[in-house]
């Protein structure tokens, strides 16, 4: 029996709720991190919901949640997750500013779910990054703290700390954060169960703008064509299946996603390369031409850029002949 020292420490992660909180955002963090998921792999994550101040916090709708441990419990976090708070004209409780300061100071991750970037703001965790928040008060992040850098289009943002943009938008971030830490698979099968795409396509554009109408959207068959298509698909061809020209494509794939079908196909290019690695012992070469990138070297480059370690340390990690932390 593998001794209790040898089992390597799950990985942390401390939600703060703070009075008022949103029950939604609350809600998301906790589905995807606080559900036990050790069926899945045995590296699931440790959880805990605590309150500014360790008492009960009253939160959106009445709806009370146990103090627990307090602003203590983010000094032993990994993670610790900011949701929205309860309006943004308030300031947050300065003991909450400082823990968050001393969290990250010391190593820890810090994520924001929609507007609880104006709390990583004020804690001065985004000056000189670049962070967004729910469309509809990303102006006002801007104009409050001018030394970040708001992107209102996009659904999350990684510039060291993490931040979404609004509600739902959260889960798209938490389940990034599961892939940078359990690999692809896990974090497909996570959304398998919260019956949620793996990736959305596009960005918070489609939702702070006037919807375009379908025929300016790109159509989801031109989408399922390209992954099928993975090895040899291009814009010029995801344009023809289309019918339409590959200007008009990429100013749809731009009014809806907020980037172009080539960074589109280039993140699918990547994410299937990661499955396969998970999933296959192919060489990376065999990777890099099954998913159209061509050779090593380029998988290797633009892999890296991604997911911030190359092919065979992701491999190792999370490949099929990786081995489990926590067996018997």
């Amino acid at each position: 029996m593998r001794k209790e020292s040898d089992v390597r420490r799950r990985h942390r992660v401390v939600l703060v709720a703070s009075p008022g909180v949103p029950l939604f955002e609350l809600a998301i963090a906790a589905q995807v991190f606080g559900t036990d998921r050790s069926d899945i792999t045995p590296d699931w994550y440790e959880f805990a919901i605590v309150g500014v101040d360790g008492a009960d916090t009253r939160i959106e709708h009445g709806i009370s949640v146990p103090g627990g441990a307090g602003l203590p419990a983010l000094r032993g976090a990994d993670t610790v997750i900011v949701p929205a708070c309860a309006q943004i004209h308030g300031r947050a409780p300065e003991a909450l500013l400082g823990a968050l300061r001393a969290a990250h100071q010391r190593g820890a991750r810090i994520a924001a779910i929609c507007s609880g970037s104006f709390v990583l703001a004020e804690a001065g965790l985004l000056d000189g990054r670049r962070a967004t928040t729910h469309w509809m008060h990303a102006d006002e992040l801007a104009r409050r703290h001018p030394a970040v850098t708001v992107d209102p289009a996009v659904l999350y943002v990684c510039d060291d700390v993490w931040t979404s943009a609004g509600s739902a938008a959260g889960l798209d971030m938490c389940l990034e954060l599961v892939r940078r830490d359990l690999g692809a698979a896990v974090a497909n099968e996570v959304a398998r169960r919260t019956v949620t795409p793996p990736h959305r396509d596009g960005g918070q554009a489609q939702y702070s703008r006037p919807a375009a109408g379908p025929a300016a959207q790109p159509r989801r068959d031109v989408l399922d064509w390209a992954r099928r298509n993975i090895a040899d698909a291009t814009v010029t061809g995801m344009a023809d299946h289309a019918g339409i020209s590959a200007r008009t494509l990429n100013r749809q794939f731009h009014d809806l996603t907020g980037r172009s079908p080539q960074a589109w196909l280039q993140r699918l290019r990547l994410d299937t390369a990661a499955e396969l690695l998970e999933s296959t012992d192919l060489t990376v070469h065999a990777i890099a031409r099954r998913v159209g990138l061509g050779t090593a070297t380029n998988l290797r480059m633009r892999f890296t850029g991604t997911y911030g370690v190359p092919p065979t340390r992701y491999r190792q990690t999370f490949g099929p002949r990786a081995v489990p932390a926590a067996a018997d």
